[in-house]
């Protein structure tokens, strides 16, 4: 299929053997090789080699297909305006914005007076990316007086963040924080100093600091260690007033805060309420109480108050619903600004503190919503979000005093985009075990539902992240060349509710993998496409979701694109020296003490189940500084599957030499890799 007698064999990784023992079983692994033992620095020249051998491999399958790439990365970049710009947003006496110079890769972020007055660059990214082949703006935050920035930047894909401080009147550095950052810096009211939070050598976000201008970084001031929990990690933030520090510590489904005043993080920290397993909780503060959003007593959380001087007495506002699921609150001076889902449908709902709640309305069936930005504690509007799998972005301000939508910018296409030429709807399947899912499906108008068609079908299914059924300008150039595009809101997200997520993890993890094969099935059944009509496309967890499914069901798929998969399962959970294993236990479960929880995964660890069979063409893609999936875990499974399988179609492997988990930075680069997707895809899917 689509590989000409002229296409070079593919590199073959050679088996060395290794095998190891848990709980009385042996685990062979051929390939353990491809971990450099000297990680995260990766010098082995063998390893070097291979990965090498199957870049040219994968560069052959370019240079193929160099028209088509072209073309559907021209499509994608005419869609999106070179002077891209968000809406300015004020913040005390200033508007901040960001926006692209035409043909940069990168923001620049801008500011200007209130009242008037010349615009000033806070942080130019093409100038600081200049030279690099990776470069990432993690966070930049103004200090209240408005004359410092807090800035972070990753150069590698590490993600491990140097921190400066730089002076906004000059554009100089003043200082460097911490080369190993990670989060967003937290200002004291006084704009004396930060409060951050650092990894370890594991990347484990560990601790939070303070430290205070002018001060040298051995004088900084640790608030916050985690010692007792191996997974969990450490983050900071602030009130909506801003009148406390938060320091939270967690995993995937325990959380513990603690708070201090902003005037002076160095007094003692006040805990909120001690952690309990399983139980998560959040901490706003106004009008001199605490607002916690918590699951303690309903898996869809209820809200509570609670007094400062007594913050683990919680009295309850609003309670736990079967309905609703409250995801997240904000207190503001007038309102707490609610984020809720009723029935897998977002809803923003603006709450007096004497209890009277207004729903802000939208016309479509289907849509995706959320609260955006507001930095100020009493805004005269609240900044939203909006969009549908046929509506592009908008940004409104909606005014509670008079119950108005004010739209502040749409979306532009400027190649042009009609949205009375698709249609969308939201189709319920029944799962094998008589769980309906929903997949939100979206076509170009005319598309034929009798089975001849092609379907490209995404889903995540993890942590409890929704996807949600919003627009995407990049998926125009799948629809306009006749295909559908669906989304599979399957458990392990929390689309339809807290319960969920908890339905597909750990002993519940295969729900996730038979929702999306029920999924693909329903489609088929309704007529959108036919069995190995389907390019199926997931990353991270969605990775291990396509190496799952590619094992049980390969026949259904006509290819599959598995970007930086989480497929060596097994080997990472047994491995507590990883960055994130020990904070993953939550979530996947803990083979190393659990024997049930080493079975579960062992049955459906992707690596581990690879099978003498067919299997549909596949691109496989990973970083090699990636810290959250490692790049041996694509490598070895393309290895282990080029060994197995007994097809003769495409398999494919792209490691990105010098980029991370999130793929190659600047939004051209990153377009040309949803290019390469999607030209897969379409030559391979019959």
């Amino acid at each position: 299929m689509d590989k000409p007698a002229a296409f070079p064999a593919p590199p073959v990784a050679e088996e060395r053997p290794y095998s190891y023992e848990r709980h009385g079983v042996t685990i062979d692994d051929p390939w353990h090789w491809i971990r450099d033992q000297g990680y995260p620095q990766v010098t082995d020249k063998d390893v070097l080699a291979y990965l090498t051998a199957e870049n040219d491999y994968f560069g052959h399958w370019q240079e193929q297909h160099k028209a088509l790439l072209d073309e559907l990365f021209e499509e994608m970049k005419g869609r999106i305006k070179e002077d891209e710009s968000s809406v300015p947003i004020r913040d005390g006496d200033f508007l901040y914005w960001w926006a692209f110079k035409p043909g940069a890769q990168y923001r620049t972020w801008y500011r200007k007076p209130v009242g008037g007055g010349d615009d000033q660059v806070i942080f130019d990214e093409p100038a600081e990316a200049e030279g690099k082949d990776y470069f990432r703006l993690g966070a930049l935050e103004v200090s209240p007086d408005a004359k410092l920035a807090a800035i972070y930047v990753d150069d590698s894909g590490a993600e491990r963040f140097a921190i400066r401080i730089r002076d906004l009147a000059t554009g100089k550095d003043i200082e460097t924080v911490t080369e190993v950052g990670i989060g967003s810096a937290v200002w004291t009211s006084g704009s004396d100093g930060i409060v951050f939070t650092e990894v370890n050598e594991n990347w484990r976000s560990y601790r939070a600091r303070f430290h205070r201008l002018g001060t040298t970084t051995d004088q900084d001031v640790t608030l916050y260690e985690e010692t007792e929990e191996l997974g969990f990690s450490v983050g900071v933030g602030h009130s909506q007033d801003r009148s406390l520090i938060i320091v939270a510590t967690g995993d995937n489904a325990t959380s513990e805060v603690r708070f201090v005043g902003a005037d002076d993080p160095t007094r003692p920290l006040t805990l909120v309420s001690a952690r309990k397993e399983k139980r998560q909780y959040d901490v706003d503060a106004a009008h001199g109480k605490l607002w916690i959003l918590t699951n303690d007593d309903h898996v869809n959380f209820r809200l509570a108050e609670a007094d400062p001087a007594n913050p683990g007495e919680w009295t309850t506002v609003i309670p736990g619903s079967d309905r609703v699921y409250l995801r997240h609150v904000t207190s503001y001076r007038d309102h707490l600004a609610i984020q809720q889902r009723v029935d897998g449908l977002d809803q923003l709902i603006l709450r007096t503190y004497e209890g009277e709640e207004r729903r802000i309305p939208f016309d479509e069936a289907s849509y995706s919503t959320a609260f955006l930005g507001n930095p100020e504690f009493a805004p005269e509007a609240y900044r939203l979000a909006y969009s549908s799998l046929v509506t592009p972005a908008t940004v409104y301000d909606y005014h509670p005093q008079d119950d108005r939508l004010e739209v502040l910018k749409v979306q532009e296409i400027p190649s042009g985009y009609d949205a009375s030429k698709y249609e969308t709807e939201r189709v319920m399947i029944i799962a094998r075990d008589g769980k309906q899912v929903p997949a939100s499906v979206v076509y170009p108008k005319g598309f034929k539902k009798d089975g001849s068609g092609k379907l490209f079908l995404y889903a995540y299914g993890a942590y409890g992240h929704a996807i949600p059924p919003a627009f995407n300008s990049n998926r125009v150039s799948l629809l306009d060349r006749g295909w559908a595009y669906a989304i599979a809101h399957i458990r392990g997200g929390d689309d339809l509710g807290y319960q969920w997520f908890l339905d597909g993890k750990l002993e519940k993890r295969t729900n996730t993998f038979n929702d999306f094969v029920d999924v693909a099935k329903g489609l088929i059944a309704e007529g959108f496409t036919h069995r190995g009509g389907i390019g199926i496309n997931g990353g991270s967890a969605g990775g291990e979701l396509m190496g799952a499914v590619v094992n049980s069901d390969p026949d259904l798929w006509g290819a599959v694109v598995a970007d930086v998969p989480f497929v060596d399962v097994l080997n990472t959970m047994l491995d507590d020296t990883l960055p994130l294993t020990p904070g993953e236990w939550p979530e996947w479960g803990n083979p190393i003490t659990d024997k049930a929880a080493f079975d579960t995964i062992r049955g459906y660890s992707p690596y581990d189940n690879v099978a003498a069979q067919d299997y549909p063409p596949m691109l496989i893609t990973g970083g090699l500084n990636d810290p959250r999936v490692t790049y041996w875990e694509p490598a070895k499974w393309a290895a282990k599957l080029r060994k197995n399988k007994t097809d003769d179609n495409l398999l494919m492997l792209k490691i990105n030499m010098g980029a991370g988990h999130g793929g190659k930075s600047g939004r051209w680069e990153r377009l040309h890799e949803v290019a390469e997707t999607y030209g897969f895809v379409l030559t391979q899917v019959q």
